[in-house]
């Protein structure tokens, strides 16, 4: 009997609870309509998935007694209990909010904070206070700011810009929508394959120890390998070329599905 309601739940669905009690750095909740023998079906919550707010003991955070609201994030079969977060339900108008996006949507939004590991965007139509902590409800990984080569997150945005993003994955547990700002642009790579052999004016703008990137079209760059830039044998790219340094590139291949253009020298006839 325990096994077969173990198997009806579901991750994402919201149980209600009673908190029964606390057993290390989780709280047991008695479930609602989870009686299976030999007694009521608990859920554990790991203090982390509690709440939005910070403490050490999970009895800074809820009492004994207290009904709870909770997702499903999945069962421990081995404990024969259900793993919850109540977190996720804490902020209902935030929650509200994420259940109703979908992968592949596309919104807009305001660039709210630029960081060394991304940015964050407030959403239109997000809730104007939420408790997560964040400085926005959208997030922006720093390969999904742009399908060029960037340094930083701020070559490519800043606060305050106006952005269109394509959702990638709306996370009520993280209390975060995973955008991408170039998924709604064009690959430019698609359209360069017919560019192959050709000769082209280009500008390098990384060096790595094996050779030197070169930008030769808007959102487009190739590797010059290390061995190609010069005749002479030499150590490092730094020993030949700089960041900056204007190059003329013919085009040896190009791979839209690993996202790869390899170039050569183009030397004079």
């Amino acid at each position: 009997m325990r096994q077969n309601f173990l198997n009806s739940v579901r991750p994402g669905e919201v149980r209600r609870g009673t908190v029964s009690g606390f057993e290390g750095r989780e709280a047991i909740v008695d479930l609602e309509g989870a009686t299976a023998p030999p007694g009521v079906v608990v859920g554990r919550i790991i203090r982390h998935e509690l709440s939005w707010r910070r403490a050490d003991d999970p009895a800074e955070l809820v009492d004994i007694g207290q009904v709870v609201e909770a997702e499903v994030i999945g069962v421990d079969r081995g404990r024969e209990c259900v793993l919850l977060s109540a977190r996720a339900c804490e902020d209902q108008a935030l929650r509200a909010f994420l259940v109703g996006i979908r992968r592949g949507d596309i919104m807009t939004g305001t660039v709210a904070g630029v960081h060394n590991f991304g940015v964050f965007v407030n959403l239109d139509g997000e809730p104007a206070e939420n408790r997560t902590g964040y400085d926005g409800t959208g997030f922006i990984r720093g390969p999904e700011l742009s399908w060029s080569h960037i340094d930083h997150p701020s070559d490519a945005v800043e606060v305050g810009q106006r952005v269109t993003v394509k959702v990638l994955d709306a996370d009520t547990r993280q209390g975060q929508v995973a955008v991408s700002l170039k998924a709604p642009q064009e690959d430019p790579l698609l359209g360069f394959a017919d560019q192959v052999g050709k000769v082209l004016p280009g500008r390098i703008v990384k060096l790595v120890p094996f050779g030197a990137f070169v930008r030769v079209a808007e959102g487009i760059e190739g590797l010059l390998h290390l061995t190609d830039l010069t005749d002479e044998p030499v150590g490092s790219p730094e020993e030949v070329v700089a960041v900056g340094d204007p190059v003329t590139v013919k085009i040896v291949y190009v791979d839209p599905q690993h996202r790869q253009v390899g170039l050569e020298l183009a030397r004079a006839t």
